[in-house]
């Protein structure tokens, strides 16, 4: 017996009491969540509501009693969109924190740079990136929130099609998403009898896309435009759009749905469409949607508690922090294989992105039709039927 209970003892505190004193201490280790994502620089409109939701739930989840008793504790850097201090960081926190699970990965790059990391040291990492080569091929110890970019090329193809185009012009950001979303694009459109008949592309500081646009303007033709990327670049590309007075439908990705790009765009913005996830029209969703709780429940309290409008990246954070919390309950266990294993079986989980189900061939869990197609329409997110 340790000399502190033998002194409790001796105090007249039962064994028991021992028992439960060591028990309550042990209760109050924090369970550590690492997280890296890009809060600052070039993806900080991505990155910046991410950090706030998990922060804003680590701390709501520690007030109603934590998890299995203990409360989270949230370990974050901010990578500011730098690959190689996403890796250093990742490797921080696995030899210096001790995680149990990660849950972040920003942008595409950033994520692609973590993964060894945490398949060598066999924790779970739960991107919230968009590219389909996170999850594809199936690593066993990563998962992803968001749509994959080759679900967006199919979502907004289906849509081209439904409306009778047949002819695409692609104009693409070269940075690791855009790449990735082109390169999916090219793979899936023969299934739609779609033809691409331009394809230009844009680096991420390119402050004028007009001459790619004047190309993909001159295709012969071309009947609707497409624009897989993420950050400024789309606006861009949307506003020279509208100056060259294209007049041609417009497809963006879901890389930019956020109410930053209709404000970044501005009037150029009327009339694009794009797929995203339910969050953007949380209100207006139907009642008998099952994920209208969950997304309104959500949305209501961001924008409370940070007072700005809510994004969809956003919502990505607390999809991830919210599968990787109930993986923990499902394992009853803090051990990263037990999370891993748990997290694989996850099935019929309500998020923002849509209803997660999960196998050992599928780490994403959602299917294209959780996706909603959306239109800009007075400067505002709307809900319109594929091919309407």
């Amino acid at each position: 017996m340790s000399k502190l209970a033998s002194r409790l003892l001796g105090l007249g505190v039962s064994a028991l009491a021992v028992a439960g004193l060591a028990g309550a201490a042990l209760a109050a280790d924090p369970i550590k969540i690492g997280s890296v994502l890009s809060a600052t620089g070039p993806a900080a409109f991505l990155g910046d509501p991410e950090k706030r939701t998990l922060e804003m739930y680590v701390e709501r989840i520690n007030s109603a009693g934590g998890v299995l008793g203990r409360p989270l504790e949230l370990v974050l850097y901010d990578d500011g969109g730098d690959a190689n201090k996403a890796r250093t960081f990742a490797t921080r926190l696995i030899e210096d924190d001790e995680v149990v699970a990660m849950v972040g990965g920003t942008t595409t790059g950033t994520t692609m740079a973590m993964m060894p990391v945490f398949e060598d040291a066999s924790v779970p990492f739960i991107s919230l990136a968009g590219a389909v080569e996170i999850i594809e091929p199936v690593r066993e110890y990563v998962f992803k929130t968001p749509h994959t970019d080759r679900m967006a090329c199919e979502k907004i193809f289906a849509d081209i099609k439904a409306r009778g185009f047949t002819k695409v012009g692609l104009i693409s950001g070269t940075d690791g998403f855009g790449k990735s979303m082109r390169a999916q694009c090219m793979a899936v459109v023969g299934n739609f009898g779609i033809e691409i008949v331009a394809d230009e592309s844009y680096g991420p500081t390119d402050s004028d896309m007009t001459p790619q646009l004047t190309k993909v303007k001159n295709a012969a033709g071309v009947q609707t435009v497409v624009n897989p990327g993420f950050g400024q670049g789309p606006a861009i590309v949307t506003r020279n759009y509208a100056q060259l007075g294209i007049g041609l439908p417009l497809y963006q990705s879901h890389g930019v749905a956020s109410k930053s790009f209709i404000d970044l765009a501005g009037p150029a913005a009327e009339g694009v469409r794009l797929p995203s996830p339910a969050l953007a029209v949380a209100e207006k969703l139907p009642d008998t949607d099952q994920q209208k709780p969950v997304v309104v429940e959500y949305k209501k309290l961001y924008e409370e508690k940070t007072g700005q409008p809510v994004s969809t990246f956003g919502g990505y954070a607390y999809d991830g922090l919210h599968l990787l919390v109930a993986a923990i309950q499902k394992a009853n266990s803090t051990e990263p294989d037990a999370i891993r294993d748990a997290l694989e079986a996850t099935a019929g989980f309500v998020g923002t992105s849509g209803v997660f189900t999960m196998s050992p061939t599928d780490h994403l869990g959602l299917k294209v039709d959780s996706f909603r197609m959306l239109e800009i329409k007075d400067g505002d997110w709307t809900l319109v039927e594929t091919g309407g």
